[in-house]
């Protein structure tokens, strides 16, 4: 079986990479964002000011994009090789994310270090970026991830 993604080996601490697919924030987000928070209903903008937005009138609550921004992080950077999610050390929400944006997603490798406790993985220090079409960041998040690592040869 081989597992796609990045080994930890494999990871060099300040590589960026870009997700090569953007995610518009759509309608549905809306309702998923007020189904899962028991909210009564989205967020709206000030209807006048929301008239002169080119990119439209509800605002998707900050917290949801931390979801949006993980799902597109690049695939072939843990995808199969993740361990987990060892928590997030930053969250951040420089402008709010709205109802039709198109939202891309980077990651930056921060750093890495073996894990002590275990010989078959390492700790990897993440920084995720989300922007809109617009080039403003809308999340920015740090977190730390448990990765594999590279499985020794068989034969």
């Amino acid at each position: 079986m081989t597992l796609k993604g990045l080994y930890f080996e494999e990871m060099e601490i300040g590589a960026q990479f870009k997700h090569e697919l953007t995610r518009t924030v759509t309608e549905m987000d809306n309702v998923l964002f007020t189904s899962l928070t028991m909210n009564v209903a989205p967020l709206h903008l000030d209807a006048e000011y929301a008239k002169t937005l080119p990119y439209g009138q509800r605002l998707v609550n900050s917290l949801y994009t931390v979801g949006l921004i993980g799902g597109m992080t690049v695939p072939g950077l843990v995808f199969g090789t993740s361990l987990g999610n060892l928590g997030y050390t930053l969250i951040e929400f420089p402008n709010p994310v709205f109802h039709g944006d198109t939202l891309r997603a980077e990651t930056t490798i921060l750093d890495k270090r073996e894990s002590k406790s275990d010989p078959t993985r390492g700790i990897v220090w993440f920084e995720h970026r989300g922007y809109n079409q617009r080039d403003e960041v809308v999340c920015l998040c740090k977190r730390t991830g448990m990765i594999m690592r590279r499985p020794p040869a068989e034969g």
